[in-house]
């Protein structure tokens, strides 16, 4: 848990290269348009479109855009696409185990890109229940610090159902069960607390350790999974240490 969480913090910082490349933006508009269609066009009463428009403002995606993806998905505007979510299981090298969550219009497409990412950097496909056994959805917020203390997150989100707060450096990510990440955003916010992002991910109840070689091969896997059009999240089973990231960051 604690090596992917330090990677997930460390592709924080690549968002200006990714939205230069304009993934990062279709990436959030997709996201937009989803909640809108699921939850209604409405921030106020959608706390999953409250986030993804957050998050999408916080990468400096254009207000505009940002209006024309929730009238897609609400219905108001003409154009929007009819987003499938599917989740593929699969291995990586060293056996790290993979799901890939792809958003897409086109499955066919969505599946050739991913078998062609995990082929060509020493993964496999996984029959479908032989990896997702091993995660559970969680709710994560992620805090960036700015003068604050790990007990000042504590106070404000420990009545709010969050079990954990882990310091990754430069934030900390506060952990809830999903059903109580609304409360801890709304805790947050109470204590004005400003926090970069509110999601669900998956996160693996199991971890394989690995070594520096291990984490070059599984980082530029999951790099060129992330570079597919299609794929919006990849979760990974890996722990790598402190020493390891350092290395790798030079």
């Amino acid at each position: 848990m604690s090596g992917h969480s330090k990677w997930a913090t460390t592709k924080h910082k690549k968002a200006a290269i990714d939205a230069k490349r304009g993934k990062l933006f279709a990436r959030l508009i997709k996201n937009i348009e989803v909640a809108a269609r699921t939850g209604g066009g409405d921030p106020a009463g959608n706390p999953t479109l409250f986030d993804a428009i957050a998050k999408a403002k916080k990468s400096s995606v254009p207000n505009d855009n940002i209006d024309r993806a929730v009238k897609r998905g609400s219905g108001l505007e003409a154009g929007g696409a009819d987003w499938q979510t599917i989740m593929y299981e699969g291995y990586g090298p060293n056996g790290v185990a993979l799901l890939i969550e792809c958003l897409t219009d086109n499955r066919n497409r969505a599946a050739t890109e991913v078998r062609t990412a995990l082929t060509r950097n020493g993964g496999s496909f996984a029959d479908a229940g032989s990896v997702s056994y091993m995660f559970a959805r969680k709710g994560v917020v992620i805090v960036p610090k700015e003068g604050l203390t790990e007990d000042d997150v504590l106070l404000a989100v420990l009545d709010a159902g969050a079990e954990e707060c882990n310091d990754l450096g430069e934030v900390f990510e506060v952990v809830s069960e999903p059903g109580a990440l609304l409360g801890v955003r709304e805790a947050l916010r109470k204590a004005k607390i400003e926090y970069d992002s509110a999601e669900s991910p998956l996160v693996p109840s199991v971890t394989i350790p690995l070594d520096e070689d291990g984490a070059r091969r599984i980082f530029k896997l999951i790099d060129v999974l992330d570079d597919c059009d299609d794929v919006q999240n990849v979760y990974a089973n890996f722990d790598v240490s402190d020493e390891i990231m350092a290395a790798l960051d030079e």
